[in-house]
Order: structure tokens, then sequence, then C-alpha cells
């Protein structure tokens, strides 16, 4: 028996085998399966149609909600992104991610407001308020940015804008490359991440004012690669092309790419020079998509710094913005990460280096309006300033990205942008711009009074000089007032003098000043000098048995220099007193040396020696009944150690 059991097991396992094989292959992959297995291979146009009828539906699926709003999201379509985002989080198994991606997205879509209310309840369901605080600073930003916008003017460029995508412009001569998708596929190829051709190199016109004609496909460049190539750097003589190019991989090979972000393991670097009427290519030796993406090249003004992004090991995270330097034998050496300051945990890309030094390059990783932001930092190499963001119009609540100036004039610059922010052509567009450095205005206003009564003083004769002693202007005031207009980052000094009245000045200063604004000052004049006039210098204080000039009491002498300055007629006598501690003939002789030392540091500070005269009273003019065998405090004392002025002539 177990001699025929055996063939029968066997025979009946190979048969009902063979029936499941059968039954196998009649079966037909479910809309659900053919969903996943386009989402699965990163082709969203096509997985958004087939889950759009899955959640078509009284109860949808979680699954089916979460994969149609990522697609949209990952094609740029933010508007489509949010409205089923909101599906999403409506349902009652909702995670608190998707909170996250239904914040972003509502960032995306510039609904800052909104935006921050989900971003913070996902904070608040998971604790990590860490993980949304880069996002809700962008939004607080984004609204301030939008209420004070660069003098930034963006002009669409319509004649090379398609309903498809064109972003990257470089500009060589009288023309630029750009990177574009064609308006018909020259293959049977069509990249399912987006359901459009692939990119190519375009070339187009541009006009003495930056404006660009129609583009038409730069064939010398564009191999016979059934996948993406740009966007394209030349060298200052034009003799050598940087082309970014997707890395050709096996077929049925399936990777994640992405037209604007290229967050890809397959960006290689080719370095093309001019063979006669040909472009010969070479990859770049730094190359390795097997192991990271490298590309979007940029070079210094001097030509010896290649800068691009890479996410090689050794980065901040992301794709990071790292440089070679050109050896002496011509090549580039080993790539250096350009360090933490303008490289952060997310993606940095499309750098542009500016004739003045000035990286403008994209990033995600600091604070911003959403999607890409455009940044700018100062420095070289490894070394930078803190990025600072271009704030809006520049940027948007989208992807903002490619910003290269190639021209400037003396109040400003021109330059090209890419951006898919609503009111474009098509997916991704080129914008050119202008900008012109804001006119600050700076007015500077003041009053003229008569210092004891508090009136206004008229005809009073207004000088206005710089910090070089230059006189600037000059006008009487009218009914006690009067005004100057400033210019930004100087010193000035304001004087108003009235016969029959001591002069008064002001120091003004407009250094740091960045925004338009008005200066106050009021200039008080005191009734003129009467000889034998005497005040008290309130303040100039000697310690006991001291005569040297303390810190306080130069601060007070140096109000004493500016007045004298002023009024060029004044003679004084100035006369130093001593407390009653110490003999008669001591205290004497000590005041002398008191008044000499304060004459002396008035003639250092550029006074005529001749206007000054030195006295010293001693004891003999108490302020108080300190007097010999008087008990008094410290405080009581020093009152009498002072200098006094009295006006010889005027």
């Amino acid at each position: 028996m177990k001699y025929h059991t055996q063939p029968l097991v066997l025979f009946l396992s190979s048969t009902l085998m063979l029936f499941a094989g059968v039954v196998r292959a009649q079966e037909q992959p479910t809309l659900r399966d053919r969903a996943e297995e386009l989402y699965r291979r990163y082709e969203y146009a096509h997985a958004t149609q087939l889950y759009l009828k899955l959640v078509d539906t009284r109860k949808p699926r979680l699954e089916d909600l979460e994969r149609l709003s990522d697609s949209y999201w990952k094609m740029n379509d933010y508007e489509s992104a949010v409205k089923w985002y909101a599906k999403l989080i409506a349902h009652e198994d909702h995670t608190p991610e998707q909170l996250l991606r239904y914040g972003e997205a509502l960032k995306a879509n510039g609904k800052y407001t909104e935006a921050k209310r989900q971003l913070e309840a996902y904070a608040l369901s998971t604790g990590d308020g860490a993980a949304v605080a880069l996002q809700l600073a962008g939004c607080d930003s984004a609204l301030r940015w939008m209420a004070n916008p660069t003098m930034h003017r963006l002009r669409n460029e319509r004649e090379v804008n398609t309903p498809r995508s064109e972003f990257s412009v470089f500009s060589s001569g009288k023309h630029v490359f750009y990177a574009g998708e064609p308006s018909e596929a020259t293959t049977s190829d069509t990249y399912g991440w987006t359901g459009n051709p692939f990119l190519q190199v375009f070339a187009a016109p541009m006009t003495s004012t930056g404006e660009l004609g129609s583009g038409t496909i730069f064939d010398e460049l564009n191999s016979e690669t059934r996948f993406h190539i740009g966007p394209v750097t030349a060298s200052a003589d034009g003799g050598t092309l940087y082309v970014t190019q997707t890395h050709a991989h096996k077929a049925g090979e399936f990777v994640r790419e992405s037209v604007r972000r290229y967050r890809t393991q397959l960006l290689e670097l080719y370095c093309y020079q001019r063979k006669g009427d040909r472009w010969i290519g070479e990859p770049f030796a730094y190359n390795n998509v097997s192991a990271y993406s490298l590309g979007h090249a940029a070079l210094s003004p001097d030509g010896n710094t290649l800068y691009f992004i890479s996410d090689m090991p050794g980065g901040q995270g992301g794709t990071d913005i790292w440089y070679s330097e050109r050896q002496l034998n011509g090549s580039w050496g080993s790539p250096i990460n350009a360090g933490a300051v303008i490289n952060s945990a997310g993606d940095e890309l499309f750098p542009n280096v500016a004739a003045d030094g000035i990286m403008y390059f994209a990033s995600d990783g600091f604070a911003g309006m959403g999607g890409l932001d455009v940044f700018q930092a100062m420095g070289s190499k490894g070394k930078w300033s803190n990025p600072v963001n271009l704030g809006y119009p520049v940027n948007s609540a989208t992807d903002d990205f490619a910003y290269l100036v190639h021209s400037e004039y003396p109040d400003g610059l021109r330059g090209f942008l890419s951006s898919n922010r609503p009111g474009g052509v098509g997916r991704d567009d080129i914008y050119s711009f202008s900008y012109t450095e804001p006119k600050i205005f700076l007015i500077l206003q003041g009053t003229t009074s008569d210092k004891t009564s508090g009136e206004p003083l008229s005809n009073v004769t207004v000088t206005l000089v710089d910090g070089d002693r230059q006189v600037i202007g000059r006008k009487d005031s009218e009914a006690g007032a009067f005004a100057f207009e400033l210019d930004p980052g100087r010193t000035y000094n304001v004087s108003g003098q009235k016969q029959g009245y001591s002069a008064d000045s002001a120091a003004v200063s407009t250094l740091g000043i960045t925004a338009s604004d008005t200066l106050r000052i009021a200039l008080l004049l005191e009734p003129a000098y009467r000889v034998g006039q005497t005040f008290e210098l309130k303040n100039i204080y000697y310690d006991f048995d001291k005569h040297d000039i303390r810190a306080d009491a130069a601060r007070v002498l140096d109000e004493l220099v500016r007045i004298l300055d002023d009024n060029q007629t004044l003679k004084i006598e100035l006369s130093s007193h001593t407390d009653s501690r110490g003999s008669r003939l001591y205290n004497e002789a000590l005041s002398k040396r008191r008044a000499k030392a304060a004459v002396d540091y008035l003639a250092s500070r550029g006074i005529a020696p001749d206007r000054l005269v030195a006295r010293g009273y001693g004891e003999t003019r108490p302020v108080n009944d300190c007097s010999d065998s008087v008990p008094c405090s410290r405080e009581a004392h020093q009152a009498n150690r002072r200098t006094e002025i009295t006006v010889l002539a005027y």
C-alpha cells in the first residue's frame, strides 16, 4: 500500500499545483492592484486616475485616500493635494503623520494660518514640536515677507514657457540654455511621474534687457538617452558646458526621480568641450550613480571652483552643496562639502554664483514660504555667511529655485528665476526679474527754541556739516522749525546760531539705517553769556587730595569743548574749589592744580589757551556749612570739590 500511496500523493499534489497555476494565470489584476503597481513605480500621473475611481464611494478606504493625496503632492499639484488631504484627515482612522502632510500642503497653497493650525495639531498629538518648528517659523515669516515685499519685479517669459515645464536658465552671451519638456516626445517614452516627455536642453535668444525669444531644442547636446538632460552651466568663454543628465538605468528598473528637485540616485555631471562644430562629453571624475547623485553645476567667477549638489556620504542631509577646486593640470580635485552653514538637513539645490561672490541656491531645509525657497549667502568654498531668504515675491508658497543674476547696473540687477507658482503658463515656468535698490529717504526734522523759556526761536541760522566738517546745507529756521535731507551711512553735525544767544549743536548719524525714516532733534539756544556770569560745571568732581581729571569729569569737559567751539568769542575763567579738610595753603595749591588740569584738558582738545584762565580758590568759597572743624559727610565734602566757570568776555 505504501508503494501505491506515494505516487498517488505526488500525482494529486502536481495536479493541484497545475490547477492553481491555471487559476492564477486566468486572474486579472484588480483596479487597486494596478493603482498600487503604478504608485510603486512612481508613475503618479497615471496612478491618480485609478485612485480617483477607487475613492468614488461613500466610505473610501484610508489607504486609497492616502495614496491619492500623496500622488498629487509628489506631482506638485498642491491644490488637488489639499483637497484630498482634507478628506483624508476627516477619516476616523487618520494618523498624525497625515496631519503633518496636510499642514505642508496647506502651506504650499499659501494658506499659512490654516497650515499653522494643522502643524500645531500634529505637534500636540505627537509631542514632537521640534519636527514642525521650522515649518511654523516659515509660516510666520511668509506672512511678514508678503506684507513687506522686496523691489523685485517678475515677468513670466511666455515666449519660452509652455503648458509643461521649463526651468533653470543659464545665460551665455546673447542666448541662454534651459531645461524643458518638449511639446512632443521624440521617442515613445514619457515620464510616469508627470506623464510628460523627458527633459531636454533648449536654447533661446536674449535681448539686452533680459527678455527671451522663442526657444528651440539644442540638438548638439541632446543625445539618444531616453531620460532627462539638463540643466546646463557654461564656462566664461562658453567653450565648456557642465551638463546634468540622468544615468541610463537598465530597462525595467524602477527608480525614484523628480523633475524639479532631482531627489534621485541617478544624476551624473558631464563636461562637454567644443571640438570644431561638435560638443564632446566626458563624465565628471566623481560621478558614482551606484552610490549617490551629482549634478547642478555652478562655476565661481574666476572659474577655479566648481560647485555642485550631491547626496554623497559626508553631507549634512538630503542633497548638499559641494565643491571641487581646479588643479594645476586642469583637472578637478576631490569633492569637499561646503559646510553646515549653507547646507541643512533638507535639500540644497540649483546653486549659482554671482560676480560679487554671492551664492544663490534653493533649499527646503531653512525657514521658508513653502517648497523650495531661494536663499543667498556671501563667501566661498567652505566659508559662508548665514543664508538669507530672499523673501517675497522671489519666493512663493510653492517651489522657487534656479535664481541667476546675469547682469548688474548701478542701482540694481537683472536675472532669471524658476517657479511653479500659480498663474504661470505651465508646471515650472521661467521668470525674468529686475531688482532696483530701494531709494532710502532720510529726513532730519528739527526745532529751535529758547532754552530758558521754551518758546520757539525763528531766524536761527542752522548749519549741517558732514563727518569731514564739510558744509552740506545752511538755512534759517521758520517758526522754530527746519528740515534737511540726509544720505544713508553717514555722520553729521547740526548747529544753530542766533544773535544774542549761545549756539547749540547736535550729532546725527544715519549709519545702519536701511529703510526710509525721519530723524528728529531739538536745538536749545540759551540767551547770550554775560560778562561776570558764573555757573557750575555739574559733576566735575575730584577724588580726595587729587587733581586728576576723572572719566566722568572728562565727559562734562567734552561738552564744554563743544560750547567753546560753537562760541568762538567766549573767554572763560575756570575756578577750582576744595573742601575744608587740610590746611588753607595746601587747599589753595591743590585747587590751582585742579583748575590748571581742567584748562590743560580743554587745550588738549583744541581750545586756544588764551581763551582760558585757571583760578584756584581753595576752601574759601564753600557751597555748604562744611568749614573747618565742622563734621560733614563724605558727600557734603565732595560737593565743595567742584569747578565753576565765569564769563570773562563774549
